[in-house]
């Protein structure tokens, strides 16, 4: 693995907010802060909602001399190169020449104490900063506007040291490459909104460090969809907070909230606005671009992650030591190939399940990245041979081996267009996370080539693709006439494009019990935790990449 660096370019002020988040957790501050991730949830949403009488500056704020000319000054803002600070001070009021910051919280204090310790310490950086600009300050107040009260909180010797200490620590903190370890079994992770990207009871137990089970901690799907516009012509737009599909001038196709949708897929020569691309941006959606066939083209999603030790690692152990992740992401999709054939073969040939087990082992072993090549390719050999076992004998599809560029039947394009959608899937969540989705482990980079989406697909390949062609085939929900024939090579037509979308999109929200953690979760989720934990191995923060493998 990479050698370790210390990261020097640590910034001169940091949120007083973030001291917060320091305080209730060091590796809630180092994801927010140093890796730039964020995710909101209701509790966020609320606190905004609480938070909006206050954040628009509204008063004067005279000098420290003339204090007592303050009233009601709203969203002041004040920072400190000496103390490494910079605030928004909710509120600012003067009382007998002295000024009092007063910081607004959703919730309702603690019954044995003022304020829970994370806010006072948030407070007293406010007053700090104040004294440090020479105003005299001695006290806060925290309004908690569940209950509509305030509640003071003196900055005594006490505050004031334990402040400082934290300030230091976040600094050194902040200074580290890597993220602290996660806490164990801690009743904060429930609530935190960013315990999908932390991953705290997994991170505990792939690293042993806790022998309970993992919590159903990791939030469920939300509400958010993709958006799909196949037909040609159509332009995608955005009025009044919604999304809008149209034909020509009037004509309106479909039509969702822009909190409902998680990504804009355009095929062939569909158009979308620039106002709804600057919105995307905003709200870190993706927006992807396929050739009217299928093939994915490419796609947008603002300003890449800030996460540069994490590509850094990255590029590192693609270059050095990328061959044990590559062994276990193989080793997961020949498991894979194998479970399901097992579990949907008509007339299995118990020989070729037994070969995929040997070439699995065989996988975790490989030396060398070409030797693993010629594992996979074997695997491959066998498992398609079998394919056709899986697919009812009395419906016409025939398969007679793999085949691509251009598909030459129609069970080889119907598993071309599913494995190009689930690659589109994993290259954005990959550049969420905040990897580069050209530098792979397994697939070597190439021009053009998403090699980490590509490596990530192996092991859905069977779960997600191969499993949405035998269902859709078996339940008769696709049919020959939804494929068209051009020269040699085999396509979908817009109904049976359509088709496959829906069957995708039902199979990305199928739950499955997690074989490692033992909760339910969908595939779409899977996709992401498991991105997620190949970035916990790059850091450190876990000692093997664990592919999802099912029973």
């Amino acid at each position: 693995m990479a050698d370790e660096q210390t990261l020097v370019d640590v910034p001169a002020l940091v949120p007083a907010r973030m001291v917060n988040e320091f305080t209730y957790c060091p590796r809630l501050f180092h994801i927010e802060w140093v890796q730039a991730l964020f995710e909101g949830s209701a509790d966020t949403a609320e606190g905004s909602w609480q938070h909006r009488a206050v954040d628009r500056a509204v008063g004067r704020v005279p000098p420290p001399d003339r204090s007592d000319d303050i009233r009601r000054a709203t969203a002041v803002t004040i920072g400190s190169e000496d103390l490494g600070v910079v605030a928004v001070i909710d509120l600012l009021e003067s009382r007998d020449g002295k000024v009092v910051p007063i910081d607004t919280k959703k919730g309702s204090p603690p019954a044995d104490g003022p304020a829970w310790e994370p806010e006072m310490v948030q407070l007293c950086v406010q007053g700090l900063l104040l004294r440090d600009h020479g105003y005299q300050c001695d006290e806060g107040q925290i309004y908690f506007a569940e209950t509509r009260e305030r509640r003071t909180i003196v900055f005594d010797e006490g505050l004031i040291g334990r402040t400082r200490a934290i300030l230091r620590q976040l600094r050194s903190v902040a200074a580290s490459a890597e993220p602290p370890i996660p806490l164990i079994d801690s009743p904060k992770c429930p609530r935190c909104s960013l315990v999908g990207i932390c991953l705290p009871d997994e991170t505990n137990a792939l690293s042993e460090r806790s022998s309970k089970p993992a919590r159903r901690l990791t939030p469920r799907d939300g509400a958010a969809r993709p958006l799909y516009v196949t037909e040609q012509g159509s332009s995608v737009g955005m009025r009044d907070g919604r999304v809008r599909v149209t034909q020509g001038k009037d004509n309106l196709v479909a039509e969702m909230r822009l909190i409902d949708l998680s990504q804009v897929n355009l095929y062939g020569n569909a158009q979308i606005s620039s106002q709804l691309i600057r919105e995307c941006f905003r709200r870190e959606v993706p927006v992807l671009w396929f050739s009217y066939g299928g093939w994915f083209s490419g796609m947008a999603e603002g300003l890449p992650g800030k996460n540069v030790e994490l590509r850094r690692r990255q590029s590192g152990v693609s270059l050095q030591a990328g061959l044990p992740v590559a062994r276990r992401m193989v080793h997961g999709k020949i498991r894979n190939c194998r479970t399901l054939l097992m579990r949907n073969s008509r007339a299995r040939d118990d020989a070729v399940v037994e070969s995929l087990r040997v070439l699995a082992e065989q996988a975790l072993s490989a030396t060398r990245l070409e030797s693993l090549l010629g594992v996979e390719g074997a695997a491959a050999r066998l498992y398609f041979g079998q394919l056709s076992s899986m697919l009812r004998s009395d419906l016409p599809f025939d398969f007679e081996g793999r085949n691509r560029r251009p598909p030459k039947d129609p069970v080889n394009c119907l598993l071309s267009y599913l494995y190009s959608l689930i690659i589109k899937d994993l290259t954005a969540i990959t550049f969420g996370v905040g990897f580069d989705p050209y530098i792979g482990f397994f697939h070597r980079p190439r021009f053009g080539r998403p090699a980490l989406a590509l490596d990530l697909a192996e092991e859905f390949r069977p779960l997600v693709g191969d499993s949405v062609v035998i269902s859709m085939i078996n339940n008769g929900e696709i049919k020959l006439t939804d494929f068209t024939t051009r020269s040699t090579g085999v396509a979908l037509t817009v109904d049976g494009r359509r088709t496959v979308l829906r069957a995708y999109e039902r199979r990305l929200e199928t739950e499955v019990t997690h074989p490692t953690f033992g909760y339910t979760v969908t595939y779409r989720r899977v996709m992401e935790v498991q991105a997620r934990l190949l970035g916990a191995y790059l850091l450190r923060e876990v000692p093997d990449y664990v592919p999802f493998v099912t029973r």
